[in-house]
């Protein structure tokens, strides 16, 4: 028994043009997510720096698991730089990586009390500059803790932008410069995350259906749509 065809209930418009096809992504994702909570649990930038961190090649619900007992123990870095690396590693160990990132988020978290107050600094170079953190773990603080405009791209974006032709898929800086270049700024922060839902919900990595994915299946580059089962 075959699924329910998806399909989009607004009319179709002419998409002949990059920019239509750009416009009309923008407009059916906007229409499935018009609210886009941010998936990772947090209360603060700090909260969400660690949490993000958590999440290299870890899926954000099991950070979302693990991370209320890490920050039961210490939920910014006064109390965090006093935790032993053994004890942070213990909790988070779940998450993979453990090692790395037990030593990474003491670290950064003296960091924050010697350079910069105790904040979490509203700037990407400083960001950047902390360990375990690195342009897109900032991108994401950026957008999301502080409003800044920008455009993480993750695993789901830069496949999507691929399949919907949008980048040549080289790597994900060159995707990030064509999803910025493509996009108008004022939507990057909402937009990157209705991507990831999008591709979450209707275009995984493995296996994506023809019947679901229909953004791909009208718009996609002709080797991507061949792939829809």
């Amino acid at each position: 028994m075959s699924e329910t065809v998806i399909e989009s209930p607004l009319p179709l418009p002419d998409l002949s043009t990059k920019s239509a096809r750009v416009q009309w992504v923008m407009d059916e994702l906007e229409r499935l997510y018009p609210v886009v909570p941010v998936p990772l649990d947090h209360t603060d930038p700090y909260t969400l720096l660690v949490a993000v961190l958590l999440s290299a090649q870890c899926t954000d619900e099991r950070v979302n698991q693990i991370t209320p007992a890490l920050f039961a123990r210490a939920d910014n870095p006064k109390h965090m730089r006093n935790v032993p690396v053994d004890e942070v590693r213990e909790i988070i160990r779940p998450c993979g990586l453990s090692p790395q990132k037990s030593k990474a988020i003491v670290r950064l978290s003296e960091i924050l009390m010697d350079e910069h107050g105790g904040e979490v600094p509203q700037d990407m170079e400083a960001l950047e500059r902390l360990p375990g953190v690195g342009h897109k773990t900032a991108s994401v603080v950026m957008s999301q803790a502080f409003g800044v405009p920008a455009f993480p791209v993750d695993t789901h974006i830069h496949r999507l932008m691929y399949r919907w032709n949008f980048t040549n898929g080289k790597n994900v800086e060159q995707t990030e410069r064509d999803a910025k270049r493509l996009f108008p700024k004022d939507r990057w922060n909402k937009l990157h995350l209705q991507i990831i839902f999008y591709g979450r919900e209707y275009s995984p990595a493995r296996s994506p259906k023809r019947d679901r994915d229909f953004i791909t299946r009208t718009i996609g580059r002709k080797s991507e749509i061949a792939k829809l089962k």
